[in-house]
């Protein structure tokens, strides 16, 4: 008798994660997170804000700050092109835009799939959930904490 279709579903549970590339970076933060994707238009440059804030867009009506995450996660510098991405991430009252290289869309990961953080790593890996592995290490996903990493910068922001 095969179990009843519910049940399956509460057997492996599942978090839905926004996956994105941005430079050799392939990252993911929770869905909930994630309030829609849109081009990346024209920055304002802000004075006297850390480098990983590029800038502010204007969006809905609203000024967004544009967050650089290589640079945040000190892994390199994103660049702006025709084919870049931003995602309006949330966390309670934090807004920001994302860069993002390539939209790689919304994938359902079992939680049992999703391996700690590596110890001892860099200091990257205060923001990080968990990875999950792919076929390759290129193939691995990072997924984020965004809620901490977006009142992380929002300190940082705030502290100059």
């Amino acid at each position: 008798m095969a179990p009843d279709r519910a049940v399956a579903v509460q057997a492996r549970p599942e978090q839905e994660f926004f996956c994105f590339r941005v430079g050799d970076l392939r990252l993911g933060v929770p869905s909930e997170n994630v309030l829609e994707v849109l081009r990346a238009g024209l920055l304002t440059p802000l004075p006297r804000t850390p480098s990983f804030i590029m800038g502010v867009t204007g969006h809905r009506g609203e000024v967004l700050p544009v967050v650089d995450l290589l640079r945040f996660l000190s892994k390199g510098e994103a660049r702006i092109g025709p084919r870049t991405r931003l995602f309006v991430g949330i966390s309670g009252s934090y807004v920001a835009g994302v860069v993002a290289d390539t939209v790689l869309g919304l994938r359902r990961i079992p939680v049992a799939e999703i391996l700690p953080p590596p110890l001892g790593g860099d200091a990257s890996a205060e923001h990080l959930l968990g990875v999950v592995q792919g076929h390759g290490a290129q193939d691995s996903i990072n997924l984020l904490n965004f809620s901490k990493l977006l009142q992380t910068a929002r300190q940082r922001a705030v502290a100059r």
